[in-house]
């Protein structure tokens, strides 16, 4: 299975030069890391930040700039410090090319849970919404199957929507995933040492298989 780290580096790959990105908590911040130095891009974040850089070392740590998980981050040259407001309207004026979120659900249709779990104490759901409302494409970072072994991908989710049909692609820790117009979960690749058949057994929604499907590599 595919550590944080990995799932992050592989969905580093998927971005493109030139777009503007909006990391969501969690596994996704990690991705600032792994962003390859040839590509020109811009991390954005929900709190009013424009130029995020990767994560800094321990002597360059300023408690002052924190992203939206309250994580001390860096800041590039050029980058840019402004009111949320301003940067939820960079966000629902359609200016984010591409939304990297974690969640606790994704149904085969491309819904996304990823704000609540009934019962238990949560923050809120942030600037989750706004984002997959508006975003042009949304890549979900997630655990496959939840502590207690059950699929994460679903025909549909059980817990509260964040989102309909929004969600294109998944990284998992066993798997990569597009979601197919019509519904269903397509594998892409699979996470070194992971066979098709536990992909199979483990994904809970439709999943479509076509031809060999080819084993992840890592630098």
């Amino acid at each position: 299975m595919l550590t944080k780290e990995q799932i992050a580096q592989r969905i580093a790959r998927e971005v493109k030069d030139g777009q503007y990105i909006n990391l969501g908590i969690g596994i996704p911040t990690l991705v600032a890391n792994y962003i390859p130095e040839n590509l020109s891009v811009v991390l954005q974040s929900e709190n009013g930040l424009l130029g995020i850089g990767p994560f800094p070392s321990e002597d360059e740590v300023d408690a002052d700039l924190i992203n939206a998980g309250k994580q001390t981050i860096s800041v590039l040259p050029g980058s840019a410090l402004f009111h949320s407001a301003d940067s939820f309207a960079m966000i629902r004026g359609g200016h984010v090319h591409l939304t990297i979120l974690g969640a606790m659900e994704v149904s085969e249709n491309g819904d996304i849970a990823n704000w609540k779990i009934p019962g238990k104490m949560v923050k809120g759901m942030g600037g989750a919404m706004d984002l997959v409302a508006s975003a042009d494409n949304i890549i979900v970072a997630m655990q496959h199957c939840s502590k207690d072994g059950q699929s994460k991908l679903l025909p549909d989710c059980t817990l509260p929507i964040t989102g309909i049909r929004c969600v294109r692609k998944i990284v998992s820790d066993l798997a990569v995933l597009e979601v197919a117009p019509r519904g269903g979960f397509v594998l892409k690749e699979r996470a070194p040492g992971v066979s098709v058949e536990e992909i199979k057994a483990k994904t809970a929604g439709k999943l479509i298989i076509e031809g060999e499907i080819p084993e992840m590599t890592f630098d």
